[in-house]
């Protein structure tokens, strides 16, 4: 954990006070490890003097409901232990099901906790379904609802959570933790992964993973010169691939948003405002992209002409 010694403060300081609030609302952009946050924070919550506590992901008193996998193939990989596609939401089941266990008492304490990765996917019968929980929490049921975009979030959720705000790290930060989950970089990539952070630690590892230094070069050359003749948007696909996977295409929206962030810091007046333009399209189709089932070439570009028209010559979109 680097950088959220904040968050750690409020969190540690409630959980010595005499009454902790029952839900917590982790909000911050995407990859900057709140997540982690949640899972280290519920082990201090359940944990017992001289009670041996089991590793979190088999711990009985720490619940976490994320998207479950796509189809039985994808829950074969996920039980190998592969890489795995999920649902695009939690569904109202899952929540009726904890909601099921909460019914018993904790196993190994008095406390537990329950971890919902991501709040922002959580389908509206789910939402309304959690409400309730969060109206009348079980005796010693704590939640903790990692929220990438708070704006997506019911006021009647959000009033109910005391909110920690998770903020973007350093550039210093974001290479040391880069480093340390990815020594293997080589410095090519490396560089360009720190370049699309954005002081986000888990977008820049994303970034490398998905192996986007290719891509970046174009989207910062659809910036500075436009494409009038189609090439670059053309050479998107060879960079990506003709049929990237979800996780390789919501990647590189966040990159080539990214590059328009970097850029806005470089260019003119008028410039900035085709550039802010582009940029919150992009926004919208990175909300957009895990919910419909967007052909990955016609993703592709959209994605190059929401830059291209940001460049010197624009094009109306």
């Amino acid at each position: 954990m680097i950088g959220h010694d904040q968050a750690w403060l409020q969190w540690r300081a409630a959980l010595s006070g005499a009454r902790m609030h029952h839900g917590w609302l982790l909000a911050g952009r995407e990859g900057l490890g709140k997540a982690t946050f949640a899972q280290a924070a519920a082990a201090e919550l359940v944990a017992e003097p001289g009670v041996p506590q089991p590793p979190i992901a088999m711990h009985p008193d720490i619940l976490t409901l994320r998207p479950l996998p796509a189809n039985e193939d994808e829950a074969k990989k996920r039980d190998d232990g592969k890489p795995f596609l999920t649902k695009r939401n939690i569904s109202v089941d899952q929540i009726r099901e904890i909601q099921r266990r909460l019914t018993t008492r904790p196993t190994l304490g008095p406390r537990r906790a329950v971890i919902i990765d991501s709040a922002d996917q959580l389908e509206k019968g789910a939402v309304n379904a959690l409400l309730k929980s969060l109206e009348e929490p079980p005796q010693g049921t704590f939640f903790l609802l990692v929220a990438h975009a708070l704006g997506r979030l019911l006021p009647t959720v959000r009033s109910r959570c005391l909110i920690v705000r998770f903020n973007p790290l350093t550039d210093a930060e974001v290479a040391r933790a880069l480093d340390t989950a990815a020594p293997q970089l080589d410095s090519e990539t490396r560089n360009a992964a720190l370049a699309v952070a954005g002081g986000s630690p888990g977008a820049a590892l994303a970034f490398a993973e998905q192996n986007l230094g290719k891509a970046q070069a174009i989207f910062t050359a659809l910036i500075e010169r436009g494409d009038p003749d189609l090439a670059l948007r053309g050479a998107l696909s060879g960079a990506l691939g003709l049929r990237p996977d979800r996780e390789r295409q919501l990647a590189a929206i966040e990159a080539a948003r990214m590059t328009v962030v970097r850029a806005l810091g470089q260019v003119d007046d008028a410039a900035k405002l085709r550039l802010a333009e582009a940029h919150s399209r992009l926004v919208r189709l990175a909300g957009e992209a895990p919910i419909y089932n967007f052909d990955p070439g016609m993703l592709l570009m959209e994605i190059g002409s929401l830059l291209a028209s940001a460049g010197p010559t624009r094009e109306l979109l």
